[in-house]
């Protein structure tokens, strides 16, 4: 049998118009469309791992993935590919690992970012969540803090997503103000579907002054997705970064 290497992908796109990373029945992916050119252009089948999904809309502005091919990929092959992508998908990096390096199990930590304009642009339009309310910013990181100290977020993950555990390690949850763009930083081990979505819309019920600290920690406590506020638009989410140990 042909020895193989094991390559990495650096990477990003904007998922406006695909049904997220994961190959799908009811859609285009990221993943495929990748896989399709990368076949092409190798003349071989190859078969992408990601770090991890990301829902129909989501972007990234830093993604992970890894192939097995047992050609040596050229220093050129960036540039070749990168043409031959559609112009929402870019390649950043290929390089060789070691064959045990997983893009999803090795991963330690991925940081997502969630955009929300404060302003009306329509140059922003497809990558934030307008909203033009009054916000108590203070208030939603206190609020924020409180999931470092939990880790069930079964009350944030999407229904029938038969994850074998719905805990997860948060590291970091932090709001902040760019250019009147208001940002929400979270770093966790792991996410669940939907989690970061439904995070900061609950986070944004704290702000509008609609629950308390208190009520927003029970929400975490009660491991009930009801209890939670229906989840902000794919648009503004990004994978911001994954961190390995090597």
């Amino acid at each position: 049998m042909e020895e193989k290497n094991r390559y990495f992908i650096e990477l990003a796109y904007d998922g406006t118009k695909y049904c997220g990373w994961q190959k799908q029945k009811n859609g285009i992916s990221v993943q495929s469309v990748i896989e399709e050119k990368i076949s092409i252009k190798l003349k071989d089948k190859v078969e992408l791992t990601g770090a991890g999904r990301t829902d129909s809309g989501v972007h990234a502005e830093f993604y992970v993935a890894h192939f097995d091919c047992s050609k040596i990929i050229s220093v050129d092959f960036i540039n070749e590919i990168n043409k031959f992508l559609p112009n929402d998908i870019t390649i950043y990096k290929i390089y060789k690992v070691s064959n045990d390096l997983h893009a999803r199990f090795s991963a330690i930590s991925r940081t997502y970012k969630y955009k929300i304009a404060t302003f009306k642009n329509p140059f922003l339009y497809n990558y934030t969540y307008y909203y033009s309310g009054s916000l108590n910013i203070d208030k939603m990181n206190k609020a924020a803090s409180k999931l470092l100290k939990h880790s069930d977020f079964t009350s944030f993950c999407k229904l029938h997503s038969n994850n074998k555990t719905n805990i997860c390690k948060v590291t970091h949850a932090e709001w902040s103000l760019d250019n009147k763009v208001l940002i929400f930083t979270i770093t966790a081990d792991r996410f669940l579907r939907n989690m970061v979505r439904s995070v900061v819309g609950t986070l944004l019920d704290v702000g509008r002054g609609k629950l308390t600290l208190k009520e927003f920690e029970n929400i975490i406590l009660s491991k009930d997705r009801q209890k939670a506020t229906t989840s902000v638009p794919a648009k503004g989410l990004f994978l911001y970064d994954v961190k390995y140990d090597s």
